[in-house]
């Protein structure tokens, strides 16, 4: 508002005009949704999570446990990401020394978010495909993957479909990771040719790690055994 302007009459003092009002402050922006990488080569590098549908990052403590269950040093680990998202599974095992992490992603804007942070973190044993993960995996059933990661988004109920898909992936003694809204059994793997492995829980999370049935090969030696 401006100064008030003063009338002829010079018994009518003017009236003081208020002070300017301070230009309006522009609106705080929430701070970007966000993750960390917890362990290897990266540990501490933030990874954006942008406000996508059905996206859900695998929480710390429970990746911790994942990469506990493994061993820190994922040397010479060849890991499908097959519900990559914001990438927190499978950067996690490339950022712990896997030989190769293939993550597929079929949000066009995460995937262009995953290529962003790749560049940025140099990750030379990261590739990065746009592709639906079944739709992939089905015609890829060679037994090429040490370990396939599977988070696939809780309201699609895909569970049993994508562990049945990675079963055919796997290498001798290779593993599947599994999160679920509901705990597997035993009987439940077992439909698939699976053996149930290790498992846990946090909040509404259930995560398994698989093995296929009765391998007829031995464990390649920088893969873990049964206890």
């Amino acid at each position: 508002m401006g100064v008030g302007v003063l009338e002829p009459d010079s018994r009518i003092q003017a009236v003081s005009a208020p002070r300017p009002s301070s230009p309006p402050r522009p609106e705080r922006r929430a701070p970007a949704h966000e993750v960390r990488i917890i362990g290897g080569l990266w540990k501490r590098s933030k990874l954006p999570v942008p406000d996508r549908p059905g996206l859900r990052p695998t929480p710390d403590r429970v990746r911790e446990t994942l990469f506990n269950w493994l061993g820190q040093d994922l040397s010479g680990w060849r890991c499908l990401d097959a519900f990559a998202g914001s990438g927190a599974l499978g950067l996690e095992a490339a950022s712990r020394g896997a030989a190769r992490v293939l993550m597929l992603e079929r949000d066009a804007a995460l995937v262009r978010g995953l290529r962003e942070t790749v560049q940025r973190l140099k990750a030379g044993s990261v590739e990065i495909q746009a592709a639906d993960a079944l739709a992939w995996m089905r015609p890829h059933a060679r037994p090429d993957w040490d370990l396939v990661l599977l988070d696939p988004p809780f309201d699609a109920n895909l569970f049993t479909a994508a562990a049945a898909a990675a079963r055919p992936l796997l290498a001798p003694g290779g593993l599947i990771y599994l999160e679920a809204d509901r705990a597997w059994s035993d009987a439940t793997a077992a439909l698939l040719g699976l053996t149930l492995w290790r498992q846990g829980r946090a909040g509404a999370v259930h995560y398994h790690l698989l093995r296929a049935a009765a391998p007829t090969l031995a464990a390649p030696a920088h893969l873990p055994t049964t206890p």
